[in-house]
């Protein structure tokens, strides 16, 4: 379905000619004269996007903003000004306007932010889908991404929540492995009984087996008195195992057992305890490996990865990295009670082309620091660390906004093609493009229906 925009300027022949371009580009496009006429328009109609001027009779683009935002706070609102009342439009920005235009408006300009606006609009809408299907109980807002890889983890998610199955995950650090076992948890029959966290390599291993299942007074030096495991502890709810792979082979068969019988004896006792835990187990490492080195045993693998769920490391789906900044960009500036909106833009090309060895962890912790050092709306380069300042760019673009989005787009263009073997349908459709749109576009960025070997090595 199109995309809805309503266009409010008091000058006809700019409400008309804007009409126009936009209609070119395929979207449903209303147009009105005034403030009033608008905010009424917006009551009874519902548009993803509202340009409008800012002066304008009966009611300005700022009261404008103000009224309608409350109706529909939804819709994304971009104010229109001449250069002289710049500073009226940041003001508006500040309000919750989401961009603004200088007049005259150049017409690929605004197809650009149109085009963009809508794909944030889009993409703020199926991360909010994706939470509330799954939860946004215990932190699984941080469980962000729109990435194809992403969707399959949040897929599996949802389908393996409901039931008892124990989950392996498997991910480097610094992908989330506790945030997604907390997401199953939050989301199952379990999710008002205990969500208990061990990491296993970094229990002695002496003490690994009392701290699972516990121990009775008098059963080694120092044991005072009864000790419950967390296999008790955690009765009805669900073991989060984390770095499973370190368990000592000893303590994999007693795991083993205690998952099967779904009973225990505490160390030093000789009577079994029942329990009734779900186990989800973590692991950076291939364990199917170790279990052909004999260094994990294959009957507690297969036990364990009754669903398995691979998490991509964050250079595995850079799509999200946006997303992601966004979202350490208003925790933080909340917590430190700044007003940071974003990014500029070398800081986000350094940001996308960092491969983060570290994960998402690496990443909040970068933004975290940025915003400690930034005094601007807008985090720089110069408030990134040391490491990031010297990332390289991965293309030296024009100056000229211009001229840097046509480099870009007949890149971008180019890769798809090559991608899709230079099937012009399925390079449309991957690019969400008409055949026609496609044609033009190579026509206007000179990109030959066939070519030349150094466009074809790209």
């Amino acid at each position: 379905m199109a995309a809805r925009i309503l266009i409010a300027d008091d000058e006809k022949p700019i409400r008309d000619s804007l009409k126009m371009v936009l209609e070119d580009e395929g979207y449903s496009t209303d147009v009105v004269g005034d403030g009033e006429e608008a905010l009424e328009k917006i009551k009874s109609d519902k548009f993803d996007i509202v340009i409008t001027d800012i002066k304008m009779p009966k009611l300005d683009g700022i009261q404008l903003l103000e009224q309608a935002s409350k109706i529909s706070p939804e819709t994304f609102f971009v104010i229109m000004t001449a250069y002289a009342s710049v500073n009226t439009a940041i003001d508006a920005l500040r309000q919750g306007a989401y961009d603004y235009l200088i007049k005259p408006v150049e017409f690929d300009d605004l197809i650009i932010r149109i085009k963009r606006l809508l794909e944030y609009k889009n993409l703020a809408f199926e991360n909010k889908s994706l939470r509330q299907r799954i939860s946004t109980e215990a932190d699984f807002t941080n469980l962000i991404g729109k990435s194809e890889p992403m969707r399959k983890v949040f897929s599996i998610i949802t389908q393996v929540a409901p039931t008892n199955s124990n989950v392996l995950i498997i991910g480097k650090s610094g992908t989330g492995k506790e945030l997604v076992a907390k997401a199953i948890h939050y989301n199952s029959n379990r999710r008002d009984k205990v969500f208990l966290p061990i990491n296993c390599g970094a229990i002695s291993e002496n003490l690994i087996e009392s701290e699972l299942f516990g121990h009775k007074k008098g059963s080694f030096t120092g044991a005072t008195e009864d000790k419950l495991g967390l296999f008790k502890v955690a009765d009805g709810g669900t073991l989060f195992l984390d770095e499973i792979g370190d368990l000592p082979l000893n303590m994999q068969v007693k795991l083993l057992r205690a998952i099967e019988d779904r009973a225990f004896i505490p160390v030093g006792g000789v009577k079994p305890v029942s329990t009734d835990v779900r186990i989800i187990a973590a692991t950076n490492q291939n364990l199917y490996e170790k279990t052909k080195t004999g260094e994990f045993r294959e009957d507690l693998y297969y036990r364990l990865n009754v669903v398995e769920i691979n998490l991509p490391a964050l250079n595995e789906r850079k799509e999200d990295i946006p997303l992601l900044v966004n979202h350490f960009i208003e925790k933080y500036s909340k917590e430190m009670g700044k007003k940071i909106i974003g990014t500029d833009n070398d800081t986000m090309r350094i940001l996308l082309n960092h491969e983060w060895p570290g994960g998402v962890r690496e990443l909040e912790n970068v933004i975290e620091r940025a915003i400690i050092f930034s005094s601007k709306e807008l985090i720089t380069v110069e408030n990134l660390p040391e490491y990031l300042k010297g990332v390289p760019m991965a293309h030296d673009y024009p100056d000229s906004l211009k001229e840097a989005m046509r480099s870009f787009e007949r890149e971008h263009i180019l890769k798809v093609m090559k991608k899709y073997d230079y099937n012009k349908d399925e390079v449309a459709k991957a690019l969400e493009i008409g055949l026609s749109s496609l044609y033009r576009k190579m026509d206007e960025l000179n990109i030959p229906t066939k070519l030349s070997q150094e466009e074809d090595n790209l």
